[in-house]
């Protein structure tokens, strides 16, 4: 599904489900091997706003990966050459205010973050 999307998204498609989407490559943790996921963004004044949501019950694995190897990460946004990133989690107030405008854009997202357990961690990417 992934390797799918992901050719949409480099062949120019540049949302699915009304959302801005991105290919956010990561190498893996364990593995050391590259990792690509298509991922939805939101806008953000230092660059791109990522949900670490994992379907609600866990942290996805790209984040466990984003955050073993921060110094090897990159975005490929569509029709454009990867970027290379620095990701950044977002504190308590960082990410309230990104929250609002997130759930403002994305309301499903409220409604899936009321079903977990856990916090969602929004994941800011710096071009570097």
């Amino acid at each position: 599904m992934n390797a799918r999307t992901s050719k949409k998204i480099r062949g120019g498609r540049d949302k699915m489900m009304g959302m801005d989407v991105l290919i956010l490559k990561t190498v893996g943790r364990r593995s050391g091997e590259p990792r690509e996921t298509p991922l939805g963004w939101f806008a953000d004044d230092a660059g791109w706003l990522v949900v670490a949501s994992g379907g609600g019950s866990q942290h996805p694995d790209w984040h466990a990966n984003l955050t073993a190897h921060p110094d090897r990460v990159s975005v490929e946004l569509p029709g454009r050459s990867p970027v290379q990133v620095t990701p950044h989690s977002l504190d308590r107030n960082e990410r309230d205010r990104a929250w609002r405008r997130i759930t403002a854009a994305q309301p499903r997202l409220a409604k899936y973050q009321a079903k977990s357990d856990r916090q969602y961690p929004v994941i800011r990417l710096t071009p570097r």
